[in-house]
């Protein structure tokens, strides 16, 4: 593939200057006569190219609201704190108007939040790199460091004559390059600025922070990134998208991919999840499941909505009270359950029936051979599946376990609820 023109363009000689765009910001911009004509309030920019070049200078007259544009092509030169037109320029001037592949550098960049490939969130872009290349000025980089803060301040000269004095020290530059900044541009004018994420680096980024990037993209760029997941990463990051957009995610995706992805999901995840839907997708859904994914949510579904059932997973190891230590390692070297499942052994008797509780610490001290019943608590706090989320959440406040057993009228275990599950559960309500 060609480079771009800006990329060229730095390996040959030519006029090529940095600038930063906070010191352009608000610079007065003459004619050719040295009469002012307003100041440098924006700069626009279109989208496209690798490292796009500015295509007009938007300008604010004193004591005028609208504003006003020029081509970039019609700048004679940068001097001090001024820009300069060419001749005749000021009669080229004209309303400003932005198209749907433009970018208003001031408005809809600076400030703004981005996301980066590792999946570090940029609080804010501080400031913006730009390059000259003969008298082209294109963007190269943008500044989410401390520095390009104190820059946008003025403070620069008096905080590096400070640190230099007092720590030898500089606050360093903090700068990504562009094209790894680009923008989606459908909707662009009420987004957030995120990362247009590559396939192959979405993996690299945690699930909250990929929920957070679905969550604030527009409908069509939101299923296009859902739908270049991966089954796993879809799961985990479907397990942290807000509720109101799982349906439609899940939606998106076809009927098999929809299926392994709820497959893959924690059971009490999967359950809310497809209790969002209309009852004819949801059992259609349920149909292609694999029969033991189908019985466990078909199971989690009859619980009633606000009761201990609808918040439990199946997630948890058990073991009869005969089975050893050696057992139960191996059970916890097979699961691949979140470790807050996993924090208790529930021990039950021949007809599941819970008769006691242990920890993972007993997996280590314990000799292999030694069976469960030997080191378990008989005393048990449960709730049954029909009870209230309020007073599960009084007892997870009293005890303070990292998860609760559930059973049924008879004393059967029928699933568990973590203290995760009850966080969130609170933090909605």
């Amino acid at each position: 593939m060609a480079s771009s023109a800006p990329e060229r363009a730095l390996k040959e000689d030519g006029l090529k200057m940095f600038v930063y765009f906070s010191r352009l910001l608000d610079r007065s911009v003459m004619n050719a006569a040295g009469r002012s004509v307003g100041k440098l309030h924006d700069l626009k920019v279109r989208l496209g190219e690798l490292f796009p070049k500015m295509s007009s200078v938007v300008l604010k007259a004193r004591g005028k609201k609208a504003l006003r544009e020029v081509d970039w092509s019609e700048v004679d030169l940068l001097n001090g704190n001024r820009v300069v037109l060419r001749e005749g320029a000021e009669e080229r001037v004209r309303p400003l108007e932005v198209g749907p592949d433009e970018l208003l550098l001031r408005e809809e960049l600076l400030d703004k939040q981005v996301v980066d490939t590792f999946g570090a969130k940029i609080e804010r872009v501080n400031d913006i790199h730009l390059l000259v290349i003969n008298k082209d000025l294109h963007i190269v980089h943008v500044d989410f460091g401390l520095r390009g803060l104190i820059r946008r301040l003025g403070w620069l000269k008096a905080v590096d004559a400070f640190t230099e004095f007092f720590f030898s020290y500089h606050f360093k530059e903090k700068l990504i390059s562009w094209k790894h900044i680009q923008p989606l541009l459908s909707d662009l004018r009420h987004q957030n600025l995120k990362l247009n994420v590559a396939g192959s680096n979405v993996r690299d980024l945690h699930p909250s922070d990929l929920a957070d990037i679905l969550e604030e993209l527009d409908r069509v760029n939101r299923e296009r990134l859902f739908k270049s997941l991966d089954v796993e990463t879809a799961a985990e990051t479907l397990e942290e998208v807000d509720p109101k957009l799982q349906a439609r995610l899940i939606e998106a995706a076809t009927a098999d991919k929809a299926s392994d992805i709820l497959e893959e999901m924690a059971p009490d995840e999967a359950t809310d999840l497809l209790s969002d839907l209309p009852e004819e997708q949801k059992q259609s859904l349920i149909r292609t499941l694999d029969k033991p994914s189908r019985d466990t949510l078909v199971e989690l579904l009859r619980h009633k909505e606000g009761t201990a059932g609808s918040l439990m997973t199946k997630d948890f190891i058990s073991l009869e009270q005969d089975q050893t230590i050696g057992q139960a390692i191996e059970e916890f070297r097979k699961t691949t359950y979140p470790l807050d499942s996993v924090a208790y052994i529930y021990v039950t008797d021949k007809d599941k029936r819970l008769v006691g509780i242990s920890t993972l610490r007993h997996l280590i001290i314990c000799d292999k051979d030694t069976p469960v019943a030997e080191f378990m608590n008989p005393r048990l706090v449960k709730v049954e599946a029909d009870e209230d989320i309020e007073e599960v959440v009084k007892l997870f406040n009293k005890y303070k376990f990292m998860a609760l057993p559930v059973v049924d009228g008879e004393n059967r275990l029928q699933g568990i609820i973590t203290l995760k599950d009850i966080i969130q559960e609170t933090l909605e309500d």
